[in-house]
């Protein structure tokens, strides 16, 4: 019999159009023979089932069902495709696991932890994880830019400590720029990271579970024609992404084992992709993302192509590794 799969998509944040996107190409490339699927679009007020004919069913948030026809379907597994939240900070995968349904991404504490940026480097920095010398603010507490300036130097980056797709980052160059750019952050999150600039090549490593083991797919070298890896750049065209990435053999493996590390330390599940930048010769971590960018245009896609796995399987691989007893 066929598994009913609910592909979830949307969202509550900033990120909600990428993350339609990205659920239409599972869709789009799930196997049919294997599986049922169903575009479950989870938005702040209402979550429904969108049927082929676009009509909206709601979904009975008390057990994830859905009635469709007058026929109650109940989902087998949850295809997790939304960035930000709920999806990615652990918000979604709290309420499947406490009604009793797998997803396939990972568990709701590993999805907190690497949502929050400073948390995530805190927590890998004993492990030896190399990344950007940081400095952390909280909404209302006192901006001291020399202060800051002192820590991270010039130029830096001001990040909105938990949103993802480049939205509140600003590459700061001066110290007039430094205050705005936290106002930009602070649109995102209450909570803003700010690190040194890592001059360097800037690449990006997807890892999944493939047959029961932990895999680094080809590494991403990330070119950008902004100032950085933004939104323009990510979806609308403004950069290369080259695939394999234009570094040696030795730092290619040293950066996947890297990349495998985090995920195993971390308990991972699912895919995840992580970003560095090579700053004198080492791989320094940037972030990881748990629910990364299947559409058309993400990486993860294009690593899983260069490996020679297809779309299908690599969606189908998350579905199998959720449902392993």
């Amino acid at each position: 019999m066929k598994k009913k799969i609910a592909i979830a998509m949307g969202g509550f944040s900033s990120e909600y159009r990428i993350s339609i996107n990205s659920g239409n190409m599972v869709y789009k490339h799930l196997d049919r023979d294997l599986y049922e699927a169903y575009r479950v679009h989870i938005m702040p007020k209402e979550w429904f089932v969108v049927a082929e004919d676009d009509t909206p069913y709601p979904i009975n948030k008390n057990d994830f069902t859905v009635k469709i026809d007058g026929k109650i379907i109940s989902f087998d597994c949850v295809f997790n495709t939304i960035h930000g939240t709920p999806g990615e900070n652990g918000l979604l995968q709290a309420y499947l696991d406490l009604v009793g349904i797998p997803q396939t991404s990972c568990a709701h504490y590993q999805a907190a932890l690497t949502f929050n940026k400073r948390d995530l480097i805190s927590v890998l920095k004993p492990y030896g994880i190399k990344a950007a010398i940081n400095y952390f603010l909280n909404k209302g507490d006192k901006i001291n830019i020399p202060e800051i300036i002192e820590r991270v130097g010039l130029p830096c980056f001001v990040k909105a400590n938990r949103a993802g797709s480049s939205f509140g980052i600003t590459k700061v160059k001066a110290e007039e720029e430094l205050l705005p750019a936290t106002k930009i952050a602070f649109k995102e999150d209450d909570e803003v990271i700010i690190e040194s600039f890592l001059d360097g090549t800037e690449v990006s490593v997807g890892v999944i579970m493939w047959k029961g083991k932990v895999r680094a797919l080809p590494v991403t070298e990330i070119i950008s024609e902004n100032e950085f890896f933004d939104y323009e750049a990510k979806y609308l065209g403004k950069s290369q992404e080259i695939t394999p990435a234009n570094i040696s053999k030795k730092q290619t493996e040293k950066v996947q084992e890297i990349a495998k590390t985090i995920y195993k330390k971390l308990k991972m599940q699912g895919f995840t992709r992580s970003e560095f930048i090579f700053h004198n010769g080492e791989p320094h971590f940037i972030e990881m993302n748990t629910t990364p960018g299947l559409s058309q245009a993400s990486i993860l896609p294009q690593q899983a192509m260069a490996a020679g796995i297809s779309l299908g399987d690599l969606y189908g691989s998350a579905i199998e590794a959720a449902l392993a007893p």
